[in-house]
């Protein structure tokens, strides 16, 4: 079936857009780097807790070797971090980086089900989910009945944080997609790098 004029102007367009193609993954990078930076810190500053949470089998999350399992997921987090910022080795450390977030979901968050913050009203709702609902209920009414509930909310409202493995599997799925296009054109190391020491005759087709 022809296009019509009009829908070949449109498609015509859409296809010049692809001029600035880098900008998605510039965002998915910039996004990630904070992230994957604070999460970093905050294991490294609490360093002999997380070795012990690593390795706890009773309240802890039982892994084997803890202290080289901490090591291994804090310094991954960090250079992972600059990585993205700077957009050098991208696709390298795509891979430990997603490793790294589906130990997460297995290990910390698969229990919990799908959702970080706790909402019945979800698709992906199990009990502990439908169970949160009286919890968060009277909490509120705790806190209007004894506290500044104004104040206390003024920031936003209270919710109950589920810690399921919404967020860690949304990380996965922004690394997997770094990993297939690269750090993008322009605003990368990758780019500038691989403009220098691959010929353009060996560059594959933009």
């Amino acid at each position: 079936m022809l296009l019509t004029p009009y829908a070949q102007r449109f498609h015509h367009g859409l296809n010049h857009s692809r001029q600035l193609d880098f900008l998605g993954p510039l965002a998915m990078r910039l996004y990630l780097v904070p992230i994957f930076w604070m999460a970093g810190m905050n294991k490294l500053d609490g360093f002999d807790d997380v070795v012990e949470w690593f390795g706890n089998h009773e309240w802890g999350l039982g892994l084997p070797f803890p202290a080289l399992m901490a090591w291994l997921a804090t310094w991954t987090e960090l250079l992972g971090a600059i990585c993205l910022l700077l957009g050098v080795a991208v696709r390298y450390i795509s891979i430990p980086l997603m490793a790294t977030m589906l130990v997460a979901a297995v290990s910390v968050h698969w229990q919990n089900g799908w959702q970080a913050i706790a909402d019945p009203n979800g698709i992906f709702v199990n009990q502990q989910v439908l169970d949160s609902t009286d919890k968060l209920a009277m909490a509120k009414q705790l806190l209007q009945e004894y506290g500044n509930y104004e104040w206390l909310t003024s920031s936003g409202n209270f919710v109950i944080l589920n810690n399921g493995i919404e967020f860690s599997i949304t990380y996965f799925v922004m690394l997997l997609m770094l990993f297939f296009t690269g750090a993008g054109r322009y605003v990368s190391l990758d780019y500038w790098v691989a403009k220098k020491l691959i010929p353009a005759q060996n560059l594959p087709p933009k």
